[in-house]
């Protein structure tokens, strides 16, 4: 028994070592974790173990890990490890076939410039060329310079992007982006046609020098929300640009004086001009009147925010006189008078080639028949009339105009009608004069009888030649239109595609809304068909 005693003592020796040895293995295995967890990673599992304690200290952890790793004694050994995957690696992808040359150059230099500056070039006429041509320009060499190509760049539209900071905020972005232009506009804005300018406050100057300098081709220039736009800044654009035909002032503070030597410089090739009317505006229509802008197509003179008490007196005879190729003529929510003629005076020559005329208003006007007899008598090629809130014009005066081809006319009246006495018969003289070419027709808030608007859209139900009405918008919010007369017109007219019949009283509930596209608008009529008439 002592023999066998002995024996135990000198195999519990021996195993003392080798039980060590194998721990010490054990913590050689382990991977240190930024979350104070290790991973135990052995030949058949892998183990989340925590953070060890302090039975170890840091000095012999850190010299463990230092230390080669060995096997665990044993058996196993003697036996050569064998080698063990990596854990959470994914395997390596084949390589690809080297090409001729021995060089992969990517897919993105395989693709021709050409049809890449192509797909820009979709891209940007959908939604511009910021922010997309800036992104593009990261993505590789190839990209790049396509995005840098000038063709790509032909309408932009700048603004600090600070613009609703305080004012050294507004200055410090407005800098920042003055910096970033003087390199980007002499190899990106070559080509460019078009330029937007918003909320520049301090530095339009200097940007419009860069303008002149770099946008040769420039045609189109809007200043909207600026400040501090000077005579000069305008007059050197319209000297170095001389193809610049359009301008936009429209909501930013520019003095009189710099409009006025703008058009001085660059009027007899003016196509269209925005304005926003102010105490300044007289004399800016008094250098129109003086012929400095012949060629002018287009002019558009609205209100601001502030609107001004003091009326317009426009001198339609000489406006025709200056401008006898207009063809657009908008003056938005202005409270304005024409001039009286005089006695004796022959009528003017008119505008021959005024396709549109908007005189639209949310607040009563003084235009009546005459006025727009003076206006319109010479335009037979008349397209769009807008007269909503020109309550004092009439159907008999309508009726007169020359133009014969008229595609819109809109007549709404909004909260205009409950201080004025409105006619009450007349409609039909509309529609059985235009029938053939209305596209849109807008009688909302007017106080036509039933009997009267029934007879007006019966208009819509024999058209000449048998052909369908061209009527695809028809407003009557607020009509005395009845529901056989609602019926008759949408089956008359197959491409109605918007129909407003909102505070219609003699209509049932539920159907006064605006019905959008023909599901809706074949719904509505399904309604009147079924539903009982009202008593």
């Amino acid at each position: 028994m002592a023999a066998s005693a002995s024996r135990r003592v000198r195999h519990r020796a021996r195993a003392a070592p080798r039980a060590r040895s194998a721990e010490d293995w054990w913590w050689d295995r382990l991977a240190p974790s930024g979350s104070g967890y290790h991973l135990l990673q052995s030949d058949s599992m892998l183990l989340v173990l925590s953070e060890p304690g302090s039975a170890r200290s840091r000095a012999q952890r850190r010299a463990t890990r230092r230390a080669p790793r060995q096997p665990p004694p044993g058996p196993r050994a003697a036996a050569k490890p064998k080698p063990k995957p990596k854990a959470r690696l994914r395997p390596e992808p084949a390589a690809a076939p080297e090409p001729a040359d021995g060089l992969d150059a990517g897919w993105g230099d395989r693709i021709p410039l050409e049809i890449l500056v192509q797909i820009f070039r979709l891209l940007v006429a959908a939604d511009g060329p910021m922010p997309f041509l800036g992104r593009a320009a990261r993505v590789c060499r190839r990209w790049q310079e396509a995005a840098s190509q000038p063709a790509l760049w032909h309408t932009v539209t700048l603004s600090p992007p600070l613009a609703s900071r305080p004012a050294n905020g507004r200055v410090k972005a407005e800098k920042k982006l003055l910096a970033s232009l003087e390199w980007l506009m002499p190899s990106r804005f070559s080509q460019l046609q078009r330029l937007t300018l918003i909320h520049w406050k301090s530095q339009v100057h200097p940007v419009l020098k860069l303008v002149g300098e770099s946008c040769p081709r420039l045609t189109f220039l809007k200043l909207s929300g600026c400040h501090g736009v000077t005579a000069d800044a305008l007059v050197m654009v319209a000297k170095a640009c001389c193809q610049l035909h359009s301008l936009d002032l429209q909501h930013s503070m520019v003095e009189s004086t710099a409009v006025v030597s703008f058009l001085e410089e660059a009027g007899p090739r003016m196509r269209k001009l925005w304005l926003t009317y102010s105490s300044q505006t007289t004399a800016i229509l008094s250098a129109l009147l003086g012929s400095c802008c012949p060629q002018l197509q287009v002019l558009e003179v609205s209100t601001d925010i502030n609107r001004n008490s003091i009326p317009l007196q426009l001198p339609v005879e000489a406006l025709q006189k200056g401008c006898p190729q207009l063809q657009v003529l908008r003056l938005l929510n202005l409270m304005w008078l024409p001039k009286p003629p005089g006695r004796g005076a022959a009528p003017g020559p008119g505008f021959p080639s005024l396709e549109e005329l908007c005189l639209a208003s949310s607040t009563c006007n003084f235009v009546s028949n005459e006025v727009l007899d003076r206006l319109l008598h010479g335009s037979p090629n008349l397209r769009l009339l807008d007269l909503r809130g020109c309550a004092r014009v009439t159907p008999a005066g309508l009726q007169d105009l020359p133009c014969q081809e008229l595609e819109q006319l809109h007549l709404g009246l909004y909260g205009t009608s409950d201080r004025l006495t409105l006619a009450k018969e007349g409609s039909p003289l509309l529609t059985q004069k235009w029938c053939r070419t209305l596209r849109e027709l807008d009688l909302s808030g007017q106080g036509f009888s039933e009997k009267d608007l029934e007879q007006a859209l019966a208009a819509f139900l024999s058209t000449p030649g048998g052909l369908h009405p061209a009527l695809c918008s028809l407003n009557l919010r607020g009509t005395r239109v009845t529901p056989s007369t609602v019926s008759s017109v949408i089956s008359s007219c197959p491409g109605l595609l918007y129909l407003n019949l909102e505070s219609c009283r003699c209509l049932p509930r539920g159907l006064k809304r605006a019905y959008r596209g023909l599901e809706e608008v074949q719904w509505c009529l399904e309604q009147l068909l079924t539903s009982p008439s009202p008593s």
